[in-house]
């Protein structure tokens, strides 16, 4: 196994009386995840730890509860899965936003599920148009597999290495995700992967997600210190 990366850990806001709660000055970080399936052999809240293990490895940043449901839809064929929506969820992130900028300098949306983009660009655009200084930016791999495959395993055997089976991992669809997107539109995941995996864990290793996680927070950390959202809001 990997040897753990540490990292400082910064504040948190729920473990934070008010008055330490610097007016103006702060940057916060809010992680947002899903509840979705991850294939048999990881936890269905996976996108949310990977996106609250980047914000608490981010500097200079105050780190909020993570936002654990997200727009999942194409995933509820399967059992466990919970979706708010893209309509839901952007209002949440809207309301969320406009709440916390009422005392936060800034704040960045730290996401783990692609799905969330649509719901995360809206949200943004509509908060910046109004004012505040809010952005996001994805937890994504260069050259990833599309899901519950070899860089989300790698990812969650560095992590939460407890909570995988990896005696469960099964090839899943590994047919490339442009070639898939008709079945997925027309019937979710479901209808592209039996197992709801896309692509191949059984050669995932914890010492692999060691490096994809340090990269992870390196660009991460990069786009917050950087502080250039594009038009959609994204951190670059």
């Amino acid at each position: 196994m990997a040897a753990r990366v540490t990292y400082d850990r910064p504040m948190h806001l729920a473990r934070t009386p008010w008055p330490d709660v610097a007016r103006d000055e702060l940057t916060v970080a809010i992680p947002v995840g899903s509840f979705e399936q991850h294939g048999p052999h990881l936890p269905l809240d996976t996108d949310t730890r990977i996106a609250s293990a980047v914000s608490d490895a981010l500097t200079g940043v105050t780190v909020a509860p993570p936002i654990e449901y997200g727009a999942s839809g194409e995933h509820e064929g399967f059992a466990g899965t919970i979706s708010l929506g893209s309509a839901a969820l952007e209002l949440l992130l809207v309301e969320y936003g406009r709440s916390a900028c009422r005392w936060a300098r800034r704040v960045v949306f730290v996401n783990g599920h692609g799905g969330n983009g649509p719901a995360l660009v809206k949200a943004v655009e509509l908060l910046r148009y109004e004012g505040r200084d809010v952005a996001w930016l994805p937890c994504a791999v260069p050259g990833a597999d599309a899901h519950a495959g070899r860089t989300e395993t790698s990812l969650l055997l560095h992590l939460s290495p407890d909570d995988v089976a990896m005696d469960r991992a099964e090839v899943g669809n590994t047919a490339p995700i442009a070639d898939l997107m008709p079945q997925l539109r027309a019937g979710g995941m479901l209808a592209a992967t039996a197992n709801g995996v896309l692509g191949d864990p059984t050669g995932a290793s914890a010492e692999e997600g060691c490096r994809l996680f340090d990269g992870l927070v390196e660009r991460a950390r990069k786009a917050v210190s950087d502080w250039s959202p594009r038009p959609d809001g994204r951190l670059v």
